[in-house]
This record gives structure tokens, sequence and C-alpha cells, in this order.
């Protein structure tokens, strides 16, 4: 199909004005690494599995060449603009690109006004709009009409939670995809293929350790990771000949290697010291550990879940809002990501540490279980049964002082078991407890 711009006329076009198989203009060795390596094709990009599986949505529109307007959420380097561009390459689609940090309402009036001139040449445009939450309602809405009738595919691009940044009504015109942070083995691939195509120079070589430690400390971010690369072959000198060690590699990304594995015996000794500093009421070892953890490259929802669980297990109810602020942690890590959802995680590492400790719901449980184990498991009383099989004896206690009965609630042959033992640091509960007892006429062997 002929495109609307010829080469002299493209050149002439704003800069956000290109095809999405056009290289940004300038010479080849001023373009960053990081650009020169970007995939051009599906097949040549990485990560994002779950996103692009055969007969996702996405991959669907993708391979058929019929594009619709997307949000596209996710962290820095993920790949946003990467897959924005190859959607627009497999399209066949002009591809116009501004960043909502300079553009305004006489950008997009610009772009919107290009993409009619192209569709009366029977050419699609597709308007990717980087940090779309950047947008204010008004300048949100200036794309609403070219966007309901087609005029343009929008493809916007934000690291911030969209339902919370972009305007109901474009949503709703919008699919929504969520692009997470790319792992250590997907950016070693992009590492490893741009020293194959010597981008670093002609037999560049470079230690294994610094190719690890690189894509394993770049926080799934590819572009920082290839920037570094960049630096340290930089830094080593020219190839070949120009060795890039770990050294090399730690300069260009200002942090130092860390012995830590998330799959070795590293990944379970940090997160045990966390929980015992933790348990521990040492705020500053939590942090420690924490930090150690982060910087490791270890997935935030291990960390989170542990919190949780520590929530309940070393604190309970001596403190119930740590659940709270353990569970609104787990949503800020959903829902923020990192590196923002670091302040969250620290937090509530914070207020765990801090928190009056008690283990009494866990041993609570644990002594229930076992006696279920040894013994089994009864029948509950008659008249706690459901409706249709109570004797009819059921006692309410709401119809009594205090919302309390007397009737036993427990079976026949646990009557005298106390599970529940509230410590000191849940006295309230357990002087709570001890009336509630007393006034159903229960010895307190607890």
């Amino acid at each position: 199909m002929e495109r609307l711009f010829g080469a002299d006329e493209l050149a002439a076009a704003p800069a956000g004005a290109r095809d999405a198989s056009d290289p940004a203009p300038g010479a080849a060795a001023a373009v960053p690494l990081a650009a020169r390596m970007r995939p051009r094709a599906l097949a040549e990009l990485v990560g994002q599995q779950g996103l692009l599986a055969e007969g996702s949505p996405l991959r669907h529109a993708i391979e058929s060449g019929h594009p619709h307007s997307m949000i596209l959420h996710g962290p820095p380097g993920s790949g946003k603009t990467t897959l924005a561009r190859i959607v627009a390459a497999a399209a066949d689609a002009a591809f116009e690109e501004e960043s909502a940090v300079q553009a305004g309402r006489a950008e997009v009036r610009a772009v919107i006004e290009r993409a009619r001139q192209r569709r009366r040449a029977g050419r699609a445009t597709i308007f990717f709009l980087d940090e779309i939450h950047r947008f204010n309602k008004a300048q949100q809405d200036a794309l609403l009409p070219a966007v309901e009738e087609g005029l343009l595919t929008l493809i916007g691009a934000t690291t911030e939670n969209p339902y919370f940044e972009v305007n109901s009504a474009l949503l709703s015109r919008c699919r929504i995809y969520q692009l997470e942070p790319l792992q250590a083995p997907d950016i070693a691939v992009l590492l490893r293929r741009a020293l194959q195509r010597g981008e670093c120079g002609p037999g560049r070589e470079v230690a294994p350790e610094a190719l690890d430690f690189l894509a394993a400390r770049a926080g799934g971010d590819a572009r920082t990771a290839l920037g570094a690369l960049e630096l340290a072959c930089e830094a080593a000198g020219p190839a070949p000949g120009g060795r890039v060690t770990l050294e090399h590699a730690e300069q260009a990304l200002q942090r130092r290697a860390l012995l830590y594995d998330r799959q070795a015996d590293q990944h379970y000794d940090t997160i045990s010291a966390w929980i015992k500093a933790t348990r521990g009421s040492d705020p500053d070892a939590s942090l420690y550990y924490l930090a150690v953890m982060l910087e490791g490259g270890e997935d935030p929802r291990f960390i989170v879940r542990r919190m949780v669980i520590l929530a309940s297990e070393d604190i309970g109810n001596a403190d119930p809002q740590a659940l709270q602020v353990a569970t609104a942690a787990a949503a800020a890590v959903e829902h923020v990501g990192l590196p923002e959802a670091q302040f969250a995680l620290a937090q509530a590492a914070i207020y765990l540490s801090l928190a009056p400790k008690s283990d009494a719901a866990k041993r609570a449980i644990i002594a229930a279980r076992g006696h279920i184990r040894e013994r089994g498991a009864q029948p509950p009383p008659a008249h706690l049964r459901s409706s249709t099989r109570s004797d009819g004896s059921y006692d309410n206690p709401h119809r009594h002082p205090g919302h309390i009965s007397s009737q036993e609630l427990l079976p026949p042959g646990a009557v005298d078991q106390r599970f529940y033992a509230p410590d000191e640091a849940e006295a309230q509960l357990r002087e709570r407890l001890q009336r509630i007892r007393a006034a159903r006429g229960r010895a307190d062997q607890g």
C-alpha cells in the first residue's frame, strides 16, 4: 500500500509522525543500544508470555493486523513502546508517537488531522501516547471523538494504575493490558543478542558473571540493562581485547554485586532472617533484610506473602491492624509494582516490627487441629445443626443480657477443651474472654 509520506516529506514531518518500521533519525552510532536492540517483530519479543500466549486477544490483534485501542500498563523497560511499534508494523499502519509530558491538545489535534489525511488515502494510524496518565481530563477528552469513530487507534502507555489515572470514558473504549517486569533470564537473552550482533563491537568479550549481574540487577528494566552494558563496554575499552568484567558492570549500574540467588540458599536464609528480625521487633534489621531482597531482585509478591503470614502468625490479635497493613501492602504490590511498591513494603516492615507480638492465634489453631487429628471430628450438638435437622432447642444469645447464653456450643467429647489462650499481649481479649466464660458458667482452664 502506498505511503502517505515519501522520504522527503517524512523527514520534514513532525518528530512523532513516523512509521513503526522506520529507524529513528540520525546516524546509527548515535542511537543508544536499547533503541538499536528494540525488537521489531513478535518473534523477537522476550517476556510477557501470558499476555502474548497463543489465542490471547492481544496476540490475535497483532497477528491478524487488526489492532484495537488499548492501554499498556507496566513498569519501565517492560516493553510497552516496543509492543506498540510491533502492533503498528503488523497492521501496516502509520505510527504517531508523543509523550504526554511534552505534548498538549495542539499536538493531539495535529495527530488527528494527519490521521484524517491518511484515512482519505486508505491508511490507518496508530497513536502511541506515552505516560498517558500525565494528560489531564480535558486533554484525554480531546482524544475521545477520534477513538470513537476509529479515526485512529490509541495505544496509551502508563506506569500508573490506569483505573485511577485515565478517564472512565476513554477506558471504556480501550482494552487494558498488564505488562509484568521482565525476568532476569529474559533480560539475559537481550544482552546476549546484542553481543552476538556485534552491537558492542566485534569480538566483544563479557565475563559471564558480569552479564548475569546486569540481567539480575536491572530491576526488570531491559532499557536499564542494555544501557548499563553499553557503558560497561565503553569503560572496558575498544573490542576486541577490552573484556567487560564484573567491576565494569557494577560501575555501569552503580550497584555492587550481591551474594543473593533467588533459587538457592540465600533466598531462604534472607527471608528467614527477615521474619526473625521482624518477630524480634527490630525495624532496622527488618529493613536491612528487606533491602537485601529487593536489591537481589526478589519477587515482591514473595516478600509480601510472608508479611501477611507474619501479621497473623506472630502478631495476631495483639494488634489486629497489622493484618490490614500487610494486606494493604500486598494490594500495593499488585497495583503499583516496583520500584514504587518498595515504600509500601518498607512501611509494612516497620509497622510489623514495632507491633506488639502474640502467637496465640497460631497456637490456638494448631491445638484445635491437633485435637481433631487425634480424636476425630464429632458432630455438633443437635441444637446447633441447620434448621432442618435441629431439635429446636437452640438458645439465641441475643435474647439474653450481654448477648451471652449458657448453652454449650462444643460437642460432648470436647466440652472441656480450651484451645485459645491469649497471652499478656492480648490483655483486653483475655479479660473479655474470662468475663464471657464466667457468664456462661464455664471454668477458665486457659
